[in-house]
């Protein structure tokens, strides 16, 4: 009798060094698709994948299996089940090997499959997403995708937040830059006769929802789907996208950077572990010394310099004869990339907290510092790509949070209920946004958020 096994269970017990025969690997079974089918007129070798590991499992075979006419004309996308002999072949190319008594042919696949012989660029797979996850970029991809958002709940559940669902759906503009998407059920504008009897849209960010419970539960977090109606078609946006914002009671700015520092050691540390066959793909394949750099980040204490002195080590720069695109450098600007990887990447050499921004160019709940001029605000600046993501404290004050609303000409109505919660036992309280994307992106090494999302959502790019 055989064993049903899968490609991840067979590399485990090798990578494990246990005995083939205390597993009682004699005769197994394997079901999954063929990548690659040679056969060189005595024998075969095909390349199979299951799904659960990221390297195939190597199957051969020769004139005497059964069926072998049809076995030999096996092709690439083919959908298989086989029954073999697993043999361990440490001295190849490939730990184990399976002689393979009998193939069944599955699911055939059709002679135009898009997925060929041969690397694909990742502008043609971005055509072709509902096929792209079996190419080997996009099958690394989007494991990552999996075990980084398992390390981003195990990261918060250890610590005891509380993981809270905010709406998709709501009347708030959080960033209060007016790039929401409208949903209604209307063809006109008379949005009091709508579906919710006013305008909504879907949210750009779940930090004004989750605050409250913040307020309840003293650490919580949310971790879903937003959304922002913005015209830029660049490889770092995309219309739908995740974002992971943490709210902390009690807490300030240092409290904010110190979570947000652990959590992006925790993450990455934990990709490299549970993801290796991946992360080594990336490392030869798409960014030579992927890994290290990102161990080199994860053993750093993360630096910390104010917005003003920056403005002023990148004018120093300046002076010097560094030449920056965005010359105009000036206090009150909104940094570029290119500024935000000068200060990290010559300045700190590593990963660093930009912290104390001008108000004027941050959002309405930051908490305004006492020079009246800056919030307590931070953004958290790596080597290669420049901001990760960013924080602040917020402002617990009622009376200056509603002036600084009267001041920006926000439309109070429909924020009472955010306001209220400055005068219920309203606390200090910090939190920060990273998008996930963003970050799978840095960790992986991939240059294009299209790339990294299963079916990205950009303006005039829908095709599913």
């Amino acid at each position: 009798m055989f064993e049903f096994k899968t490609v991840r269970e067979l590399y485990e017990i090798v990578n494990e060094g246990s005995h083939v025969e205390k597993e009682g690997l004699d005769v197994i079974e394997l079901e999954g698709w063929v990548r690659t089918n040679r056969f060189n007129g005595s024998i075969g070798f095909i390349e199979l994948n299951d799904g659960t590991y990221f390297k195939n499992a190597q199957l051969v075979y020769d004139t005497k299996v059964a069926n072998f006419e049809e076995v030999s004309h096996i092709n690439n996308g083919d959908a298989i089940s086989i029954v073999g002999k697993f043999v361990l072949t440490p001295d190849a190319k490939q730990p184990f090997e399976i002689n393979v008594n009998k193939i069944t042919m599955e699911g055939k696949c059709a002679a135009d499959y898009p997925l060929q012989k041969k690397r694909h660029t990742l502008e043609y797979l971005r055509e072709i997403a509902h096929v792209r996850p079996r190419a080997n970029a996009l099958y690394a991809t989007f494991r990552v995708r999996s075990v980084l958002s398992m390390a981003i709940h195990e990261f918060f559940q250890s610590q005891g937040f509380v993981y809270v669902h905010t709406p998709i759906i709501t009347s708030n503009d959080a960033e209060g830059a007016g790039e929401e998407f409208t949903v209604t059920t209307r063809h006109d504008d008379h949005y009091d006769q709508d579906f919710f009897g006013k305008k909504v849209g879907l949210t750009v960010s779940g930090q004004l929802h989750v605050e409250p419970f913040a307020l309840t539960y003293r650490d919580v977090y949310t971790f879903g789907p937003t959304f922002r109606a913005e015209h830029s078609n660049t490889p770092k946006h995309a219309a739908e996208f995740w974002m992971i914002e943490p709210e902390i009671a009690f807490a300030d700015l240092e409290d904010d950077m110190d979570l947000m520092e652990d959590m992006i050691k925790y993450c990455i540390g934990y990709v490299l572990e549970n993801a290796p066959a991946e992360m080594e793909f990336f490392d030869e394949f798409i960014e030579k010394g992927l890994i290290q750099r990102l161990k080199d980040l994860v053993s750093k204490d993360f630096a910390v310099i104010d917005y003003t002195e920056g403005i002023k080590l990148l004018q120093a720069a300046q002076k010097k004869g560094r030449v920056f695109e965005y010359d105009k450098i000036e206090w009150g600007m909104d940094l570029q990339s290119e500024h935000e990887r000068y200060l990290s990447e010559e300045i700190a050499k590593g990963p660093v907290f930009l912290t104390n921004f001008p108000k004027d160019i941050k959002a309405f709940y930051m908490k305004q510092n006492p020079d009246g001029k800056t919030v307590a605000a931070t953004d958290l600046l790596v080597p290669y790509v420049g901001e990760i993501c960013g924080g602040s404290q917020r402002e617990e004050d009622y009376d200056k949070l509603l002036a600084r609303m009267n001041e920006l000409h926000m439309n109070i109505a429909g924020y009472e209920w955010y306001l209220d919660t400055r005068r219920f036992g309203g606390v200090k309280h910090a939190g920060f946004g990273i998008g996930f994307d963003r970050f799978l992106m840095y960790i992986t090494g991939m240059k294009n958020i299209r790339d990294v999302l299963p079916y990205p959502r950009t303006g005039k790019g829908i095709q599913y």
